[in-house]
């Protein structure tokens, strides 16, 4: 029973984590506090529902939760001012059926937490925290840093938005260029994860997804001058338009190779050129996230694998890794120049990777270097590296794939071909 709670809660703070932190934020004015009245909340939740049964409406109870311990801390300060009568009244009119967070108060939260007085980690990662509901072990798999820097980071971040007495607010439009590199980092950071999970025991997170989308389109409303939000836009519909194709009915991953493209979303590709097409419209020449769509968008609209025009994709890598040099973009180049071109120029490619800190602990360069590996026929070392990743990540789809691909390497086969 215990467990059982505990994997409900898990459940219900991932799906409602942003609101109810966005709520608690635009009441209290203090996005750090939020946070924590909204764990302190969780942590009543695992005490109190296996005694009083799980509520009707798990995201009002613990809004409402929060709320009070909220109330608590300012009768103790002896501040009874109008804010706590404000807070008061709303939290007696709060019930289970009338309990509905307005969906813009997530992307103020998002517009807090990327205020330019944090630097660009600390935006990221407070945004992770407070939007996605991560924990800082999830975060740090995100960015490939140390746990201990990301809580760093969050702590910080947190003090920091307290001390220049941000306000919990949409900026000015004036503000806007000085904050969407930010927003549009962490929204396509969240849809990453929601795509590809990197931990539990999903392959895909689609409620993180498609909330990040759903930011993307009011970002690109927003600013509909601003050509990367329209791009990121494009990119997050052609990736998402392969939802229904990516996992099988048991909930296993399905590789792009083996999905069924007849299930893939047509109405959402052809969403995915037009955000395309608006971003280019500007004139300006491609950034990191129009290149990107356009990678997506060559895999979105060719017939098979085979007919995939990888050639393009290597190009658009290629400049990619120009606008924005990053080993995981060179690690993905080298997947579609396997493709182009061949496993053993690949396998260069990623050997020049080795030695990269973002790498380290990371499954990323082992589970593409036992593809190519496997390809090129050195089995044993193609297992070895396929199973040291399967061990190194911590998404359990994603672990069994690896350990399925090494356990198909035939033991007797050697050499290259």
């Amino acid at each position: 029973m215990s467990r059982d709670i505990h994997r409900l809660v898990d459940a219900v703070w991932r799906i409602e984590s942003a609101r109810i932190v966005a709520t608690l934020a635009k009441v209290t004015g203090d996005v750090g506090l939020a946070e924590d009245l909204a764990q302190e909340a969780l942590v009543e939740a695992l005490e109190q529902w296996p005694r009083a049964g799980v509520p009707r409406n798990p995201g009002a109870w613990l809004t409402a939760v929060a709320k009070r311990r909220a109330i608590d801390a300012w009768r103790r300060r002896d501040a009874l001012d109008e804010r706590y009568r404000a807070i008061a009244h709303d939290l007696d009119e709060t019930t289970d059926a009338a309990w509905e967070p307005i969906d813009d108060d997530v992307l103020r939260l998002v517009f807090t937490a990327c205020h330019p007085v944090l630097s660009r980690e600390s935006q990221v990662a407070l945004t992770l925290r407070v939007v996605s509901g991560l924990t800082t072990e999830e975060i740090a798999r995100m960015l490939l840093v140390p746990v201990a820097t990301v809580q760093a980071r969050i702590t910080r971040a947190k003090k920091t938005l307290a001390a220049a007495h941000v306000p919990f607010e949409t900026p000015e439009p004036a503000e806007w260029p000085a904050r969407l590199a930010g927003v549009l980092g962490v929204v396509y950071l969240l849809f990453t994860e929601g795509y590809a999970a990197t931990s539990g025991d999903r392959w895909i997170r689609e409620d993180l997804a498609r909330e990040a989308l759903r930011l993307g389109r009011v970002l690109a409303g927003l600013v509909p001058r601003e050509p990367e939000a329209h791009a990121l836009v494009a990119l997050m519909e052609f990736q998402a338009s392969r939802f229904a194709a990516r996992v099988a009915s048991d909930g296993s991953p399905v590789l792009l190779a083996d999905q069924d493209r007849a299930r893939w979303d047509r109405a959402q590709i052809a969403r995915g050129v037009e955000a395309l097409k608006r971003a280019d419209a500007a004139a300006r020449g491609r950034g990191s996230y129009a290149l990107q769509a356009a990678i997506a968008q060559c895999h979105a609209v060719a017939p098979s694998v085979e007919e995939t025009d990888w050639e393009q994709i290597v190009i658009l890598y290629e400049a990619l890794g120009r606008a924005a040099p990053s080993p995981v973009v060179e690690l993905n180049r080298a997947v579609a120049v396997s493709v182009a071109t061949g496993p053993a120029t690949a396998l260069r490619i990623v050997d020049a990777l080795a030695d990269e800190p973002a790498f380290r602990g990371s499954h990323l360069l082992p589970s593409v270097r036992g593809e190519l590996l496997a390809q090129l026929g050195r089995t044993e070392e193609a297992r070895s590296e396929l199973l040291t990743a399967a061990g190194l990540t911590a998404n359990e789809r994603e672990a069994a794939v690896l350990r399925k691909k090494a356990a198909a390497l035939s033991p007797t086969q050697s050499g290259a071909p």
